[in-house]
């Protein structure tokens, strides 16, 4: 089978052999092309430094995220008791909801995230007094 490939501005014909893996059996270029000259660029501005997220201190046993992803949901409110297993958040993470439960039983003393948040791994949603 033959290809066109194009790298760094030059086409080159590639001839590949079909076998249980891909070997290249002959590399040329197709045509000579003329040197083009590089417009000047303009320096890029300076990225913004990300933004660290403020520490987040509360009191009781911290619910946190076990991967990172989306909080779609958030089924808890500070006041509510919850039980051990209670369902606090959904969290979509790789096209799939997850469910955020309680580790423990009590009242949500803090919660940290809303709808639409972005959350890593171990971040702290909630924290259960």
């Amino acid at each position: 089978m033959k290809y066109v490939v194009t790298l760094n501005g030059t086409d080159y014909e590639v001839d590949v052999t079909e076998l249980s893996e891909a070997i290249v059996t002959n590399v040329a270029p197709t045509a000579p092309v003329a040197p083009v000259a590089a417009a000047p660029v303009a320096a890029p501005a300076p990225a913004a430094a990300p933004v660290a997220a403020a520490p987040v201190s509360g009191t009781g046993t911290p619910v946190t995220s076990p991967m990172p992803g989306t909080i779609l949901k958030v089924s808890a409110a500070a006041g509510q008791s919850v039980k051990e297993g209670d369902v606090l958040f959904i969290l979509e993470a790789m096209k799939m909801e997850n469910e955020i439960v309680a580790p423990v039983s009590g009242t949500i003393s803090q919660v940290v995230v809303s709808s639409g948040n972005t959350v890593d791994t171990d971040q702290t949603l909630a924290f259960i007094g």
